[in-house]
């Protein structure tokens, strides 16, 4: 089972936006991504399930990359929610994110049976506009490095 992340902006979400299949609280098929602030950095912890093997041994790129990408836009939600004064729990709802870029980089294979912890630093790069820089650790070892411009989602979005 994955470790706890207590106050996770995901537990925020409004529920029709609480859906998507790598942070979505509400999809039951998802991996419940969990994003947090530690100190100036965000963290998510994830183990991934044995059905996500690329080959025996090592997990899937494409989990990865879907960790790095929903990590993105979480930190970007914290960021900016932060920046409005507010931080998860406090009863506001933080603002949503889309991915407008993502870009991963391989560093060595992701073994199996391991806690991942993505580890994100942001940088606003327009009021609306948030860059994220993470990187994946399995134990003490750097897995993967990415970069995600996540942008906040229309108003208009789904309607």
């Amino acid at each position: 089972m994955n470790e706890t992340v207590m106050n996770a902006i995901q537990d925020d979400y409004p529920e029709e936006f609480a859906w998507c299949y790598g942070c979505g609280r509400l999809n039951k098929e998802g991996h419940h991504f969990r994003t947090k602030w530690n100190g100036e950095e965000t963290v998510t912890l994830y183990k991934p399930d044995p059905a996500h093997k690329a080959i025996p041994g090592f997990v899937y790129g494409g989990l990865i990359a879907s960790l790095i990408d929903c990590h993105g836009t979480g930190s970007a939600s914290l960021a900016l929610h932060r920046k409005n004064g507010f931080e998860p729990g406090s009863g506001e709802e933080p603002p949503r994110f889309v991915t407008a870029s993502l870009h991963v980089d391989f560093v060595k294979p992701t073994p199996e049976g391991i806690v991942l912890k993505a580890v994100g630093h942001v940088e606003e790069i327009h009021p609306k506009k948030f860059k994220v820089k993470v990187e994946v650790f399995a134990d003490d070892s750097i897995c993967a490095t990415g970069e995600v411009t996540a942008v906040i989602m229309p108003q208009s979005f789904g309607k």
